[in-house]
C-alpha cells in the first residue's frame, strides 16, 4: 500500500480525541507540527492505519505524472478521493495476505523493470527520478505489489472457470461473424468507485477534475493507473475494441455519440463514475489497414544545422547517411549501422506502422514509395540526417476477429465483474472509520 515512512508521534497525541490531537499539534514548533501532520491518522481499515503522508505520497505521484504543479492547493483537491482509492487498495491488499498470495520483491522489481523498458528507461532509472522529485518509490512498490497481488487473487478465485469453453468460444465467433458490418470502438476507461451514496457528490466534483487534467494534455493511461478501480487500470485504461453490446447501456450510449480523440463527461454507472477516451471507430469485422515493419538509422548532429554554413561534424555525419544509404541491403544492416552510431530517442525498431496513420503526409509519401530492402536517400532535419528501410509491407484485415481474441475478452470479462464484486464484498464486510 502506498504510504511514506511514518514519524513517531507521542502516544498521548495517537491516543487522544481529535480536539486534543490537534491542539497539540497546534502546540508543536512548525517541524513537529509538518510531522504531526504527515501522521495524521486518515482512516483505519480493519486495524491498519493510513496516514496524511499516504495520501500525500499517491497525490504526488499522479500530480508529477500527469505534468501537473504538485502545490498544496492541487493535492488537497485530489486528497479526498485518494484516500478512498487507498482504503480501497489497503482491503485488496489485506485480502491477498489473509489468502497467503505471494508477492515477492522480485515480483515487484520484475514489475518495474518492465515500467522502465516500456518507457525506454535504463534499469534504476525511474527510482532515481522518484527520489530527485521527492516521492518515496515505495510509493509507487507497494501500489504495485497490491495490483499484482490483486491480479493473482482473481485469477484463484476463478479457478476453472479461467478458461473459457472451446463451446463458449465457438459461440462468441459465430456472434462475431453476425455483426459484421456493426459499429465497434477502440476505447479506454477510468472506473471510480461510489461507495457511499452520501459521498456521490464529492466523487463526481473529483471526476470531473481528473476530466479538466485529461482534456488539458495529461496521458490517460496515467490517470488510468493511479485512479481507476477496473481491472484495466493495469493496462492504463484500455477496453480494447468493445460493441455497444458489451458496455454499460449509458456509456453505450455516449460512445455513439463521441468522436474520436475526445473524453466524455462523467458517466454514471452502476457502482460508480466511468470517464470514457474514444481512440477509433470502426466497422466489425472490416478494416483493412497496410501495415509495414521499417528500421531507421539516425546520424545525430553536434549542433544545429545551418545549411548554408554546416559544421564539418555534420558534413561527416551526412556521408556516413549517405554510405549508408548506397550500401545497406537488408534492415539488419540498417539496425547495426544505427546501434553502432547510437540512436538516441529516436526507436532503431518503432514496431509494426499502420502506413494510414502516418504523419506528416511527406512522411508517409516517402514509407510508401519505399521498395521493401531498399534504403531511402539521406533525411536532413535540423538535428541530424535519418536514413530508413522499409523490410515489409502488407495489406490485412485488423478487424478480423481471432478465436484466441475472444477467448481472451471473455476472460478479461469474467475477471472484471469478479473483481468490482470482491471488492463491494470487502467493503461491506469491512470495519472502516474515516477521519476528517
Amino acid at each position: 500500500m502506498p504510504r511514506f515512512p511514518l514519524l513517531a508521534l507521542p502516544l498521548a497525541v495517537l491516543l487522544a480525541g481529535p480536539a486534543l490531537a490537534q491542539h497539540a499539534a497546534a502546540q508543536l514548533p512548525p517541524q513537529s507540527q509538518a510531522a504531526a501532520q504527515a501522521n495524521r491518522i486518515v482512516a483505519v481499515v480493519n486495524g491498519e492505519v493510513i496516514s496524511r503522508a499516504d495520501v500525500i505520497g499517491r497525490a504526488r505521484l499522479f500530480a508529477l505524472n500527469a505534468g501537473i504543479a504538485v502545490a498544496p492547493e492541487t493535492l488537497d483537491r485530489l486528497s479526498p478521493q485518494v484516500s478512498r482509492l487507498l482504503v480501497d487498495e489497503r482491503l485488496r491488499l489485506q485480502e491477498v495476505r489473509r489468502r497467503r498470495i505471494p508477492v515477492t520483491d522480485a515480483d515487484v522489481a520484475d514489475a518495474v523493470s518492465e515500467l522502465e523498458k516500456r518507457n525506454n528507461l535504463p534499469p534504476g532509472t525511474l527510482r532515481q527520478q522518484l527520489t530527485q522529485v521527492g516521492v518515496a518509490p515505495r510509493v509507487l512498490y507497494d501500489q504495485i505489489r497490491t495490483q499484482i497481488g490483486w491480479a493473482r487473487l482473481i485469477r484463484q478465485q476463478l479457478g476453472p472457470n479461467a478458461e473459457p469453453a472451446q463451446s463458449e468460444v465457438d459461440e462468441a465467433m459465430r456472434n462475431a461473424k453476425a455483426r459484421v458490418g456493426q459499429p465497434e470502438y477502440l476505447a479506454s476507461e477510468i472506473f471510480v468507485p461510489v461507495d457511499d451514496p452520501t459521498n456521490e457528490p464529492q466523487v463526481r466534483r473529483f471526476v470531473e477534475d481528473v476530466i479538466g487534467q485529461l482534456r488539458r494534455g495529461t496521458p490517460f493511461p496515467i490517470a488510468a493507473t493511479q485512479f481507476s478501480q477496473a481491472q484495466t487500470a493495469l493496462q492504463g485504461g484500455d477496453l480494447g475494441w468493445v460493441r455497444k453490446e458489451e458496455v454499460d447501456p449509458e456509456v453505450a450510449s455516449v460512445l455513439e455519440r463521441m468522436p474520436p480523440g475526445a473524453i466524455s463527461n462523467p458517466i454514471r454507472v452502476p457502482g460508480g463514475f466511468q470517464i470514457i477516451s474514444l481512440r477509433q471507430k470502426r466497422e466489425t469485422g472490416r478494416d483493412m489497414a497496410t501495415m509495414i515493419s521499417m528500421r531507421q538509422a539516425f546520424f545525430p548532429f553536434s549542433g544545429t544545422l545551418d545549411p548554408n554554413n554546416p559544421t564539418q561534424q555534420q558534413r561527416d555525419q551526412v556521408e556516413k547517411a549517405q554510405r549508408l544509404a548506397a550500401g545497406a541491403r537488408s534492415c539488419d544492416a540498417v539496425e547495426t549501422a544505427a546501434r553502432s552510431n547510437g540512436a538516441g530517442d529516436r526507436p532503431v525498431d518503432p514496431g509494426l506502422i499502420r502506413l494510414e496513420t502516418v504523419n506528416p503526409p511527406p512522411l508517409k509519401a516517402l514509407l510508401a514509395g519505399l521498395t521493401p530492402g531498399k534504403a531511402s536517400q539521406p533525411i536532413l532535419t535540423p538535428d541530424g540526417v535519418i536514413v530508413m528501410m522499409v523490410c515489409s509491407r502488407d495489406t490485412r484485415n485488423l478487424a478480423e476477429v481471432t478465436p484466441e481474441e475472444l477467448k481472451q475478452q471473455i476472460l478479461r470479462d469474467r475477471i472484471e465483474n469478479l473483481s468490482r464484486q470482491l471488492q463491494r464484498d470487502l467493503r461491506r464486510r469491512a470495519q472502516l472509520e474515516m477521519r476528517h
